[in-house]
């Protein structure tokens, strides 16, 4: 499927990220809001994730090794994001918003309904920027499994000018994670529904990254404490 010179390109592009976010992880200092209806800690789920691709290195090294089901296409790109996630515990479940879609949701419908949570890079796999597709909300509808969005910002970071705006955490940093209310889309939702919905996780993701980037140099303080765990119980609601 590839050929020699992406296969080596995919085994150094895996490598150099995972060694990166390993070695920048540990040191970074998180801390959690929620809003009003967001699931409290000890919530099973399972649960619909969106958030954004420029966030991407500090949520997969923070929700690493809980089996998250995310999906991701075959295309290079695809292929080491795969590969990376894989290497920090999540579960690849092929397709993309523009190809292979419907086999990628029945998938993501099939983990679900085996208890699992899912996750969208929602602005993936190539943008545009900051805007919603419509596949967390039609998987909500399938499933019962109500979506939720999330921000992570940070206080320090190199910024990459890639289409993403690919935020990598620099040593030490505060980071901020904001999550939304649960959003529980009916079963029977017609189409004017559906898109009200997709409008409705479009907002909570703009939410989110407003909240978390006006509020992330409060991380450590009272009002939002560090984590004593990767997702301990000493947070925010407000």
């Amino acid at each position: 499927m590839f050929t020699l010179r992406q296969r080596v390109a995919l085994s150094l592009i895996t490598w150099s990220v995972y060694l990166i976010v390993r070695a920048i992880g540990p040191t970074l200092r998180f801390a959690i809001s929620r809003e009003e209806g967001a699931p409290e800690p000890g919530d099973p789920g399972p649960f619909v994730y969106s958030f954004w691709h420029s966030c991407m290195l500090p949520a997969m090294y923070l929700y690493r090794d809980l089996k998250v089901r995310v999906m991701s296409s075959d295309s290079f790109d695809g292929e080491y994001t795969g590969r990376i996630i894989r290497k920090f515990g999540f579960v690849k479940v092929r397709g993309s918003s523009s190809r292979g879609a419907v086999r990628a949701l029945i998938g993501m419908k099939r983990e679900l309904d085996r208890g699992w949570t899912a996750a969208f890079t929602i602005d993936g796999p190539r943008g545009p920027k900051y805007v919603v597709k419509p596949g967390p909300v039609a998987l909500s509808k399938m499933t019962g499994a109500p979506m939720m969005a999330f921000h992570i910002a940070l206080d320090r970071a190199w910024t990459l000018r890639t289409w993403d705006a690919l935020m990598i955490p620099k040593p030490f940093s505060r980071a901020l994670i904001r999550v939304s209310a649960k959003m529980p889309v009916p079963p029977d939702a017609k189409e004017a529904e559906m898109e009200r919905w997709q409008a409705e996780l479009q907002s909570a993701l703009d939410r989110a990254r407003e909240f978390s980037e006006a509020n992330v140099q409060k991380a450590g303080s009272p009002e939002f404490p560090f984590l004593d765990k990767r997702l301990g119980t000493n947070s925010q609601t407000r």
